[in-house]
């Protein structure tokens, strides 16, 4: 299983999974923009070179993947079937996606370790669905007034985890603690985020980057 070739088509696919190119991935891991090219996986002799067990951790923490993820991505690189679902997570569907209320979205149990759906409880809901619309894509329904005057009572908000989230982005945000909230992302840097309330009553938020659990993209809302 732990050859060169999967490994550097694990990195791929998990570039390819956010949105990014090596290049994009091993920028946002922190490393030298050209670490992950393809001129960089072989020696001048034609040895092979590996990626060291650092960058393997910086990109596994900056795109909040788990080694069991990445491990996934290679075996099925070698097995020809493309990029991996994260254990749990519900597949592509047509014409439909998971469906969780905003308030049990705290709640232990249903979403995995990089934000996919997982676990029992969800309802389903409609949804014209979008070839280019990645895997693991589900729903939340806004319950309250907390978001006003955006996103009202019963508005469902479509979520795609995994996705290249920029500056400006409506992004779906949970801490460890287990606090679940939807907010405009206004800086990110490797230590911390900083996010901007929709609900102007409300405060807007700062957190160091090790009390994200994971942070999602809001791509389409129901309003």
């Amino acid at each position: 299983m732990l050859s060169h070739d999967r490994i550097w088509a694990a990195i791929d696919a998990l570039a390819d999974r956010y949105g990014l190119t090596a290049s994009g991935l091993a920028r946002r891991a922190g490393l030298d923009p050209t670490a992950f090219n393809k001129s960089k996986r072989h020696g001048a002799d034609g040895r092979d070179r590996w990626p060291s067990t650092e960058s393997l951790s910086k990109v596994l923490g900056a795109t909040g993947s788990s080694l069991d993820q990445f491990i996934g991505l290679m075996v099925d690189s070698g097995s020809g079937t493309g990029s991996a679902i994260p254990d749990g997570a519900f597949p592509p569907q047509q014409g439909s996606i998971p469906l969780l209320g905003f308030a049990q979205a705290g709640a232990g149990g249903f979403f995995d370790d990089g934000g996919f759906p997982a676990g029992q409880g969800w309802d389903v809901v409609d949804f014209p669905a979008n070839p280019n619309t990645g895997a693991g894509v589900y729903a939340l329904e806004v319950q309250g007034e907390s978001m006003m005057p955006l996103y009202r009572d019963g508005d469902i908000l479509i979520v795609e985890p995994g996705a290249q989230v920029r500056r400006g982005d409506r992004v779906v945000v949970k801490t460890r603690e287990g606090e679940v909230m939807a907010k405009v992302l206004n800086r990110q840097t490797h230590k911390s985020i900083d996010l901007v309330s929709i609900n102007p009553e409300h405060p807007n938020r700062s957190f160091e980057t090790s009390d994200i659990e994971w942070m999602a993209r809001i791509i389409w809302a129901s309003q």
